[in-house]
């Protein structure tokens, strides 16, 4: 193993953190809900910009079987990150140009930039399958997860000095100032990612010719004829399948939540710098709250904790629909921050409980896609909620019914027996993969 190649690979989850934290969840919402959708009608920009991840999320669940098969095929999977890598930066800095009502702008450069960074990390996941030896692959991927955490906090900390500053900085207005710390998503996310792009080292290309194996659409043709064979299957899992149904809800509501939360509290009137402020508190919270949310699952449980997260989560969209103030946005970010890491770990955990073990790896893949496409569903809903109501209000009330549901669903699931379902059947050939080319051909 190359230490500062590895190194590399995780400076790079330092440096593109910089995009979910500044664009997606912080500066970004705030900016179009009060300047690139400005002029248009009360609530319209929530609903537009709710829109607006659905497109992108569902671009994405469509690329990333062709990513998952180009990622395989290539001969330079590192070609292709540094490619999707400069389309996100280079769309996150052109978000400087977005002006006063120019939100069809902000939303094509937003989708763009959501395409680049997800899209991305399907190369940069395949890297560390390639480059690290499987035993050491969780603690290299735990620490970069750890640096992503940090990365994304020291910008947006910086970004907030920027915006709150702007005048002492000699920025001409505060919309000058934002429109520069969208430049420094940018130049974070390229100039962080320089130790992977120098320093990793991929594997010599086989000199058999390409043409010799399946091309990118075959593979990408098997890829989505794996999620269908996949869904067949499930029928053999009663308890895999309830637990992926529950998955999907309440995984659909955390993301929503992280997604919506900025722009719905600048809809309701509470003050940007203070919605800015309250996701730093929220990033920070975050690293020690996930280590601190192990330790519990390790004295009550996975399925136990994960259960109260949600309470927590319904709690907090609940209370959000009351919400008036900045205190009441910092209490929430903060709830947020408790348990945000630790629920999304203490799922992943409680899934591969219920996978049989000598197919783990294509039903995490199958996870991965089909929550992909299931993503769509919660900003879709809040945007209908609002429109059809008239009220952001309403709408983030509608995201209540993605963790009652969630809830109650994963109540049901048996994890001592869904256990003893993925054993009794490991070994067969009725997988995710079974039919198809190997699990190796997506990521």
């Amino acid at each position: 193993m190359d230490r500062k190649a590895v190194r590399g690979w995780i400076w790079y989850d330092w440096a593109n953190s910089a995009f979910a934290t500044t664009m997606l969840a912080a500066v970004m919402p705030v900016y179009y809900e009060g300047v690139a959708a400005s002029g248009l009608a009360d609530g319209a920009a929530q609903s537009y910009w709710a829109n607006t991840q659905s497109i992108a999320m569902l671009l994405v669940a469509v690329l990333a079987p062709l990513a998952g098969a180009a990622a395989d095929l290539s001969r330079s999977k590192l070609r292709f990150l540094i490619a999707f890598t400069v389309l996100g930066a280079a769309s996150s800095s052109l978000m400087a140009l977005a002006g006063e009502g120019d939100w069809l702008l902000a939303s094509c450069l937003l989708v763009l930039g959501i395409v680049g960074f997800s899209t991305g990390n399907t190369f940069y996941d395949a890297l560390l399958r390639d480059g690290v030896p499987e035993e050491q692959r969780h603690a290299v991927s735990a620490k970069g997860y750890a640096y992503g955490y940090a990365g994304g906090g020291a910008l947006l900390a910086i970004n907030l000095v920027m915006i709150l500053q702007w005048e002492a900085l000699g920025f001409p207005s505060k919309t000058a100032a934002t429109q520069v710390v969208f430049a420094t998503v940018g130049v974070w996310w390229l100039l962080f990612s320089l130790p992977l792009f120098t320093r990793w080292k991929e594997r010599p290309a086989s000199a058999e010719p390409m043409r010799s194996g399946p091309t990118v659409l075959q593979a990408a043709g098997a890829s989505f004829g794996r999620i269908a064979q996949s869904l067949r299957s499930l029928r053999r899992y009663p308890e895999l399948l309830k637990y992926m149904a529950a998955f999907w809800l309440f995984n659909d509501g955390i993301s929503t939540v992280i997604v919506m939360a900025t722009i719905y509290g600048a809809g309701i009137g509470i003050d940007s710098d203070d919605l800015i402020l309250a996701l730093l508190v929220t990033q920070f919270v975050g690293l020690p709250a996930t280590l601190g949310f192990g330790r519990l699952v390790g004295r009550f449980g996975a399925k136990r904790m994960l259960s109260a997260s949600l309470l927590i989560y319904l709690g907090i969209v609940i209370l959000g629909y009351f919400m008036t103030t900045s205190l009441h946005f910092f209490v929430l970010a903060t709830l947020v921050g408790l348990v945000q890491g630790g629920s999304q770990a203490a799922a992943r955990s409680l899934y591969a409980r219920l996978v049989p073990p000598d197919r783990s790896g294509e039903w995490f893949g199958f996870l991965a896609l089909s929550s992909k496409f299931t993503s769509v569903l919660g900003p879709l809903v809040f945007s209908l909620s609002a429109t059809l109501t008239g009220s952001s209000r309403a709408a983030i009330l509608s995201v209540a019914a993605f963790f009652v549901l969630g809830w109650l669903l994963l109540q049901r699931v048996d994890f001592h027996r869904g256990a003893e379902q993925a054993a009794a059947r490991s070994g067969d050939a009725d997988g995710p993969g079974s039919g198809l080319p190997p699990a190796g051909l997506t990521s």
